[in-house]
C-alpha cells in the first residue's frame, strides 16, 4: 500500500483484533473519537461487516471513507479510513470464545497493517486486543507479537515490550518465559541492552533524558547476598555499564518500592527483570489507561495493555480509554518521525539515510 496527498498529520494504521472479544466495538469507538481525528489520520484494517457490528454494539455512528485493499491510503486531515478486506462474516463467530476463525481474521489484519508500515504508507501501527490461543490455532508457531513481527519483517534488531502510563513506563528484561527460567536468562549484557532500548524508545516518545529505575530480582534486593547474589554480581554491574554509556539509570532497588519511587517523581520508567514484576504494578496504577508499546521495530507499534475481555464482549460496556491512549501514543511517536524525516530532507540526506534515521 502507498499513501497519497499532502501529509500534515501522521497516518496510524489500526488492525482490528479478535472479533470474538471487544475489539470490534473498541475499533468503532476509536473511529468515532474526535480527539483521534485531530491527532492522526486513522486507517482501520477490518471487514466492514465486523466494523458495522462493532458500531452497533458500541452505539456509535461512523463517518468512514472505505477503500479497497490495494488503494492508496489518503493522508492529511479527514475522516477515518477503512481498508475493507472482506474476509469475515461476523455471524460465523461465536462471541466470547477462542476459535481459529477469530485468530485467522486478527492475523490477516495485523499482517496488512505491518505491510503498510513497511511500505511507508503509515508512520505507526496499532491493534486492538488479540487472543494468543486463537492466534496459535490459526498460526501454530505463533509465540507473541514481537516474535511474529521479527519473523514477518525479517528483523534481527533487539525488541521489547514497554507498558506505558501517562506518568510512568515499565520495561522488562525477560518477558513471556516461565518464572523458573528468569534467573538463568539475565546477565550484564541483556540488562544493559534493555536499558539502552528503553532509553531510545522513550527519547523517540519525547523524553529528553529519561530516568530509569532498575528493579532487583530477589526480595529486599538480595539483602546483601543473603537472598541471592544476582543484584551484586549481575544487575548492579549492568547498571554501571549503562551509566557509562550515558543512560540515566540507577538501582537495583527492591521491586516492592521502586514503583513507589517512580510515582513520587524519582524515575520516568522502571526496568523489571520479569513480566509480572512490572505488569501487576502497572495494572494496579492504571488499568484503563495502560498501553503496550512494542519497541525496537522500524515504526512504533502500540496496543492497549488489557486483553480481549471475552466475558463482556458484545455488551457495549468496554472502556476505550487504553485503546485511545494507544492510538494517541502511536500518533505522537509517528509525528516525531515525520519531523525527523523532514529535517533529514532539509539537511540533504539520502533516502537510505532517512530510513536509517527513522528506524533508529
Amino acid at each position: 500500500m502507498t499513501s497519497n496527498g499532502e501529509q500534515t498529520v501522521p497516518v496510524v494504521v489500526l488492525a482490528m483484533g479478535d472479533p470474538a472479544g471487544i475489539s470490534p466495538e473498541l475499533s468503532a469507538r476509536l473511529m468515532a473519537d474526535s480527539s483521534i481525528h485531530e491527532a492522526a489520520r486513522l486507517v482501520v484494517i477490518a471487514d466492514r461487516r465486523a466494523l458495522d457490528q462493532g458500531a452497533r454494539v458500541a452505539g456509535v455512528t461512523l463517518d468512514v471513507k472505505t477503500i479497497a485493499p490495494n488503494a492508496p491510503i489518503p493522508t492529511g486531515l479527514g475522516p477515518p479510513v477503512l481498508v475493507d478486506l472482506g474476509h469475515l462474516d461476523p455471524s460465523t463467530i461465536r462471541v466470547g470464545e477462542v476459535q481459529e476463525a477469530g485468530g485467522r481474521y486478527a492475523l490477516e489484519n495485523f499482517k496488512t497493517a505491518l505491510a503498510c508500515g513497511m511500505a511507508g504508507a503509515a508512520q505507526a501501527v496499532c491493534f486492538t486486543p488479540f487472543n494468543k490461543s486463537a492466534m496459535r490455532l490459526a498460526h501454530p508457531s505463533y509465540e507473541d507479537e514481537i516474535v511474529f513481527m521479527q519473523e514477518m519483517l525479517s528483523l534481527k534488531s533487539k525488541a521489547s515490550e514497554f507498558n506505558v502510563l501517562p506518568k510512568i513506563w515499565n520495561a522488562r528484561v525477560t518477558s513471556h518465559v516461565p518464572l523458573s527460567g528468569v534467573a538463568s536468562r539475565i546477565n550484564r549484557t541483556v540488562i544493559c541492552d534493555a536499558l539502552a532500548l528503553t532509553d531510545a524508545a522513550m527519547r523517540d516518545a519525547g523524553y529528553t533524558t529519561p530516568r530509569i529505575g532498575v528493579a532487583a530480582l530477589n526480595p529486599h534486593a538480595g539483602d546483601n547476598g543473603n537472598f541471592g547474589r544476582e543484584e551484586i554480581d549481575v544487575i548492579g554491574p549492568a547498571v554501571n555499564d549503562a551509566k557509562a554509556r550515558g543512560i540515566a539509570c540507577d538501582g537495583p532497588y527492591p521491586s516492592d518500592t521502586v514503583f513507589v519511587r517512580a510515582m513520587r517523581g524519582q524515575f520516568d520508567a522502571v526496568l523489571t527483570m520479569y513480566h509480572d514484576q512490572g505488569q501487576i504494578a502497572m495494572k494496579l496504577i492504571g488499568f484503563d489507561e495502560g498501553v503496550t508499546l512494542l519497541g525496537g521495530m522500524p515504526f512504533p507499534v502500540t496496543t492497549p495493555a488489557h486483553g480481549t475481555a471475552y466475558d463482556i464482549a458484545g455488551r457495549g460496556i468496554a472502556n476505550p480509554g487504553a485503546s485511545r491512549a494507544a492510538v494517541l501514543l502511536a500518533a505522537r511517536m509517528g509525528r516525531a518521525r515525520m519531523s525527523a524525516a523532514k529535517s533529514a530532507v532539509l539537511q540533504g540526506r539520502s533516502a537510505a539515510d532517512m530510513r536509517k534515521l527513522i528506524a533508529a
